[in-house]
This record gives structure tokens, C-alpha cells and sequence, in this order.
């Protein structure tokens, strides 16, 4: 009634189509209408397999609108993983996009899966239904909204799965009303009518870290890049779009940040008002360049699959407007304070933490959008605390403004000599330098100092840099017993299936390397 007329752009390869909210929410209704014909009732689930296109907007709409429940399959999962959510969540159908049909022809199919959908054009699997056809049965009128407890579920996810089998996390009604409701403040992403949101973060990651259905309720225009993610598409995006807002994990930005300065790409980026940043920290030289460059304020963020998205954003504080630029970066650089109504403190081994910018500790948060358990899980979780607190794994500092800064997981910290390092300090530092593209830094063991860190790094294409080069690099900023004692140099980083770094196989990978490391710290 508000905002029909307002544009969704959806991108499908070349193809970009264009419609309106309006015709978006009369084909939601369609596909809730249908899928009830199909027998599926509230509660049921209904999974999708797809990339973020309008389709999808549409299933984000009419399944939690009919009382089903949502649940975005993780295309980057492993065959053997997909196949165990799909199980693990009992879904009944499946909407599925044509270009993942390949993948999706590997799983074992679960036989709680009674009708797969499958959006595009072209011959059907045996038993599919047509994504258009199913719509075209079904009349828009007849749908009712169902009025049903704010508290009941309307989406699901699960963890990407690497400690173990993945987990799955219920999200009411509620939790995705107030999470999309707190990106609309002016202190978070701020989002109006005005803004146009370029959703680069899979709409399977956390419900896209709630952007379409913020972007709905301020009325904002949304545009959907579809399977493309590399710079070029992108670039291209954000100005044929005008796009103001977009959100996305670093090694993204940071891919699109080299092409433009390496000319091999050319677009005007003008328009950008903010890019939200988070997934894993963001180098600060990644937020300095943008800023500097082509004057995009870079929003970190964190969040987790847990919290419903983003739990804390990174605003600078009024009283620093004025202060040095290395200041201001120096904070920008942090994850930021606390969405409107969640709390965060820290805890170490002897108890919680001081706010005083440097006493590590677990970050712990508490909020009517974290989780209070794990769906289906026959254990009761140990990642909640006595007095209602989600512990989260990740090691952080908070200052005496309640910023949060991530220093790194538990289980990636490196303790050295009884010690600890920082592995994202380190990381970030290293992709400062101009010849460095990524760096991931992990634990290999010592015989005197129990563990000792290990950079790997990634060169920029036509750029040489040496360890000791490296090693100067760093030397002015930690501690000389912080300094990696080796640097393996390698063609990529291996990453979760969420686009953060796969610790797990580097240290695997190097294990026993550099056994020979130095003495002397």
C-alpha cells in the first residue's frame, strides 16, 4: 500500500529484470497459494536452493506469510551436508534454482521431501513442477494472511558446519521483525525510501543478513545480483543502479577494491553511501582505502547465524569527528557497539572482563534476537550460560564506549610461550601491505613455545614480496615475539562455505612445517 510502486532489479546473467514490490507481493501470494494446494500447512518447511534473485524474494514472502517455515539451503555445502539439513529440517518441498540443478542431482533426496519446484526454463527432472506454472494455478486473491503468534517460526538456517555437523537455528516472526526494524536506525545501516540496496549477501547467509525484508519495510529500492559476485558485475551494478547501500563479506569488496585500482576495471561508485561489511573483520586498510578513494563509508559489522544477523555495527562516536584520522580508523576498524536491545559482555577464565579496550575475553550476548538453542539437537547446547548469555567463540576486547573489537575465535588463537596472539591482528596488518591480496595466519607447534604463528599469504597478480619484506612490514606495530616465524606463499586460501578462511585445512595442511623455527623471540 506504501511502497508497490518502488523498483526490484533482478540479475540474471545479462538478463535484468525489473519489476515493482507490487508485483512481487501479488506473485508471493501466488506462490503461498500454490504451495498450500501442494498440501503444505503452517509449520511445514519449504527449502530453497538458490541464488539471490527475485524468485527467491518471493519464496522470503509467501512462505513465512502462510505459516510455513523458510528454510535457505546453503548452496555452498557439501553434497553430504545438504543432504543431512534437508533431513535434519524435514522439508517437504524444495524451490530450487535451475542453475544449481547439477549440484542438487548429486544428493541422496530424503524421502521427507514430497515436491521439488525448480525456477527457469527447460526440461524438468521427473516429478518437478515448473516454478512459473505452479504460479499461474494459483490466484492471488484468495490468499488470507495468517494471524498468527509473533513467536512462532517463520525462517530457519544452519551453521556452515565446520566443527561438526551443521546446526540449525529457528528465527520467529519477531526476532526477523525487530532485526529488520534495527537496521532501519540512523546509528545502524539507516536504511529509507531514498536508498537502493544492492543485496550481494547470499540470501541464504543468516536470511541475507535481513536486508530484504529491511529494505521492504523502509520501502527501499532492492536490487538482486543473481549468481554473478565478481567485481566486474558488480561495479557495473551499483552504478546502472545508483546503488547507495550494499552488504557483503570482505574478500568481495576487497576483489572489487584491486580491480579498480589495478585498471582493469572502470565504473563510477559514486553513489555508494555506505558498504556493510562483516562475515569475518575487514583489513583496515580496506576501510581507509574505500574512504579515501572513492569517499564509501565502510560499516563493519558482526553477527552470527545465532544472533539473526548483525548484533553490533560500527558507527564513529560523535567526540571523535574532530580526531586525528588514525584515530578514527583505528576505531572504524572495530566491529562496532550493540544492535538496540542486545547485550554483549566478555568473559575470560577467571570471570568477565573489564571494558577497557585490551583484557580478552569470549564475547557473550543476550537479546530478544539470539538464540536460545539449537533445532532438534537431542543435548542440551553448553553455548548458553546459566543466566541466559549465548557464548559465542569469538575472543574480543570491548572499550569503555562498548565498542567490540573481534581479536579472533577461541579455537584460532595462538598461544605462544603461555602467551596469546591474535591471528586477525596479524591478518589484518598483512593485507596493509601493497602486494599482499589475502592472509590467513594459523598455529603450527613448537618444541619450546607450544604453538607459533604461520602466515599464508596470497599475492596481488604481477606483485613479489619476500617473508623478511613481510616480517619488516609488521615489525613497527607487534610485539617481536607476535612476528610470524614462517610465510608459505600460495595461489589461494581454502574458505567455509560461507566465504571465511578454512583455518582447519591450513593448519592441516602445514602441519609440522618450520619445525626449525627460531629461538630467539
Amino acid at each position: 500500500m506504501l511502497f508497490g510502486e518502488r523498483p526490484i532489479v533482478s540479475r540474471d546473467g545479462a538478463t535484468v529484470h525489473r519489476y515493482r514490490y507490487a508485483d512481487m507481493l501479488r506473485r508471493a501470494k501466488q506462490l503461498a497459494g500454490a504451495l498450500g494446494d501442494l498440501g503444505v500447512r503452517p509449520g511445514d518447511r519449504v527449502a530453497t536452493l538458490a541464488w539471490n534473485d527475485r524468485q527467491h524474494l518471493e519464496a522470503y514472502f509467501a512462505v513465512p506469510a502462510m505459516g510455513a517455515v523458510l528454510h535457505t539451503l546453503n548452496v555452498r555445502l557439501h553434497a553430504r551436508d545438504l543432504a543431512y539439513v534437508i533431513e535434519h529440517a524435514n522439508d517437504r518441498v524444495i524451490i530450487l534454482d535451475r542453475r544449481l540443478l547439477p549440484q542438487f542431482e548429486q544428493l541422496p533426496i530424503p524421502t521427507c521431501v514430497q515436491h521439488v519446484i525448480v525456477i527457469g526454463d527447460g526440461d524438468l527432472p521427473d516429478q518437478a513442477i515448473a516454478y512459473e506454472e505452479l504460479l499461474a494455478s494459483a490466484d492471488p486473491d484468495r490468499f488470507d494472511y495468517l494471524d498468527g503468534d509473533e513467536r512462532s517460526a517463520a525462517a530457519m538456517c544452519y551453521t556452515s558446519g565446520t566443527t561438526g555437523r551443521p546446526k540449525g537455528i529457528i528465527y520467529s516472526h519477531r526476532a526477523i521483525a525487530l532485526q529488520a526494524l534495527s537496521l532501519l536506525t540512523a546509528d545502524s545501516i539507516g536504511l529509507g525510501q531514498r536508498d537502493v540496496v544492492l543485496a550481494v549477501v547470499p540470501m541464504f547467509h543468516i536470511n541475507g543478513w535481513c536486508l530484504p525484508y529491511a529494505a521492504a519495510l523502509a520501502g527501499a529500492s532492492l536490487v538482486l545480483p543473481g549468481a554473478s559476485l565478481d567485481p566486474r558485475s558488480l561495479v557495473e551494478l551499483v552504478a546502472s543502479e545508483r546503488v547507495t547501500v550494499s552488504a557483503g563479506v570482505p574478500t568481495v569488496w576487497l576483489g572489487v577494491l584491486d580491480a579498480l585500482a589495478g585498471g582493469s576495471l572502470a565504473g563510477d561508485i559514486s553513489s555508494l553511501r555506505a558498504l556493510v561489511i562483516g562475515g569475518s573483520a575487514a583489513p583496515k586498510s580496506l576501510v581507509r582505502r574505500f574512504q579515501e578513494r572513492y569517499g564509501v563509508c565502510v560499516l563493519q559489522a558482526w553477527g552470527m547465524t545465532e544472533t539473526t544477523s548483525i548484533a553490533t555495527l560500527c558507527r564513529l562516536p560523535p567526540d571523535l569527528d574532530e580526531a586525528a584520522e588514525d584515530v578514527q580508523y583505528d576505531v572504524r576498524a572495530k566491529q562496532g557497539t550493540p544492535a538496540p536491545y542486545l547485550e554483549v559482555r566478555a568473559r575470560s577464565p577467571v570471570g568477565l572482563v573489564p571494558w577497557d579496550g585490551e583484557t580478552l575475553g569470549e564475547l557473550e550476548v543476550r537479546g530478544p534476537t539470539v538464540a536460545s538453542q539449537y533445532y532438534n539437537e537431542p543435548v542440551a547446547s553448553d553455548r548458553v550460560t546459566d543466566d541466559g548469555w549465548f557464548r559465542t567463540g569469538d575472543v574480543v576486547t570491548i572499550d569503555a564506549r562498548g565498542y567490540v573489537e573481534i581479536c579472533d575465535r577461541s579455537k584460532d588463537l595462538i598461544r605462544s610461550g603461555g602467551e596469546w596472539i591474535s591471528s586477525v591482528a596479524l591478518e589484518n596488518a598483512l593485507m596493509g601491505h601493497p602486494a599482499v591480496a589475502e592472509a590467513a595466519v594459523v598455529a603450527i607447534t613448537h618444541p619450546k613455545w607450544g604453538e607459533r604463528p604461520l602466515a599464508v599469504v596470497v599475492l596481488k597478480a604481477g606483485r613479489q614480496v619476500s617473508a623478511e619484506d613481510l616480517r619488516r612490514h609488521l615489525a613497527p606495530d607487534f610485539a617481536k615475539w607476535w612476528l610470524p616465524d614462517g610465510f608459505e606463499f600460495v595461489d589461494q586460501i581454502p574458505r567455509t562455505s560461507t566465504g571465511k578462511f578454512l583455518k582447519s585445512a591450513l593448519r592441516e595442511r602445514f602441519r609440522g612445517a618450520h619445525a626449525d623455527t627460531r629461538e630467539t623471540l
